[in-house]
């Protein structure tokens, strides 16, 4: 475990502490599916979420369902609409797509 992100065959979850139940517990993060798992022992959280992804995998071959991927590679952003505009037109100006000009933006970022 890194700090509290946990991955495991591409997914991701991060582990939170309930003062109340006094355990530890995820989900995984970037897909619509709700896979949690929890441990209140500290040093078997990892374990429950290899096997919170295993048993998701598992029914899904089991129904047949192709199992969701995290980060598709679309997703929504809500911006201002001036900054929409403004980038919509140098898109159009440098002759490339709205989603070219995103992601040029998004790569120069990270």
């Amino acid at each position: 475990m890194k700090n509290d992100i946990l991955e495991y065959k591409g997914y991701l979850a991060k582990v939170v502490f309930d003062v109340s139940s006094l355990s530890l517990f995820g989900s995984i993060e970037g897909i619509n599916d709700l896979i949690t798992f929890e441990s209140s022992d500290p040093g078997k959280i990892e374990e429950e979420f290899h096997s919170a992804v295993d048993d998701y995998l598992e029914f899904c071959k089991e129904v047949g369902k192709s199992p969701e991927k995290a980060y598709k590679g679309r997703f929504n952003v809500r911006i201002d609409p001036l900054l929409h505009q403004k980038l919509a037109e140098k898109a159009f100006r440098n002759n490339e797509t709205l989603n070219a000009a995103v992601e040029k933006a998004i790569a120069a970022y990270v």
